[in-house]
């Protein structure tokens, strides 16, 4: 029901994940990240449980190929299920089910892994990874989104449009940016319009948050003098 793509940055150490679906609210289920660990994208007959456990073993230091096969040899609904890691080092681990949805399946690149089922081909996820290596250089969100625009315009999910969603992360447990869109007939416009409200203010906002060994900055004169500075955002 969905196509996910899971990626890394080589010179920074970001993290991201963004997935869209023809599904009410696939950010809700789909996509888990976590700065300095990995990311996480379970689909087809989605377990979300998969998603939090593979964060957990991930964060444990397992080799996302062993996380996965934990992960598959436990859920009695794995010929069903669709799962991908990526950590935070760049390596991956991908299972389609033997039942799910045609056209399903996986690719993968340097620093990225895309997995989709209920597609209308295999050129979906093809599309999706290589406008994310086309896109080398650029911001982390913009290259997701690049990616899974590419994606839809192969033909994306076979059964239409409803909801997307989109997580960078980089040092923390929580993520940078983390946006979605639950029901929109034109999830992936609507995204792009929130990364878009998102770096005007929150995203230069963000940056001042208490993270893994930092307090964050409390004193609200610092800030809006930075957001009011000619990089704000």
């Amino acid at each position: 029901m969905t196509w996910s793509i899971l990626a890394r940055d080589a010179a920074t150490g970001e993290l991201g994940v963004a997935v869209a679906t023809r599904f009410f609210a696939v950010g809700a289920v789909c996509p888990r990240i976590e700065g300095e660990v990995g990311a996480v994208a379970t689909q087809a007959l989605v377990n979300p449980m998969l998603g939090l456990r593979g964060l957990e073993r991930l964060r444990a230091g397992e080799a996302p190929e062993a996380a996965l096969a934990a992960l598959i040899a436990a859920d009695a609904g794995r010929d069903h299920r669709q799962l991908h890691l990526l950590s935070a080092g760049g390596a991956i681990a991908q299972h389609t089910g033997a039942a799910c949805v045609d056209w399903c399946g996986h690719v993968a690149g340097p620093d990225v892994s895309v997995a989709g089922n209920m597609l209308a081909g295999p050129q979906v996820v093809l599309a999706t990874r290589d406008a994310w290596l086309a896109a080398a250089g650029q911001p982390m969100a913009e290259r997701l989104l690049a990616a899974l625009e590419a994606g839809e315009a192969a033909g994306g999910d076979r059964r239409g449009r409803q909801s997307a969603a989109l997580q960078v992360a980089s040092r923390d447990p929580y993520p940078d940016l983390d946006i979605r869109v639950d029901d929109h007939p034109d999830p992936l416009a609507e995204l792009r319009r929130l990364h878009a409200v998102a770096a005007q203010r929150y995203v230069g906002f963000r940056r001042f948050l208490a993270g893994r060994d930092h307090p964050g900055v409390f004193d609200r004169a610092v800030i809006e003098a930075a957001l009011a500075g000619p990089d704000a955002g």
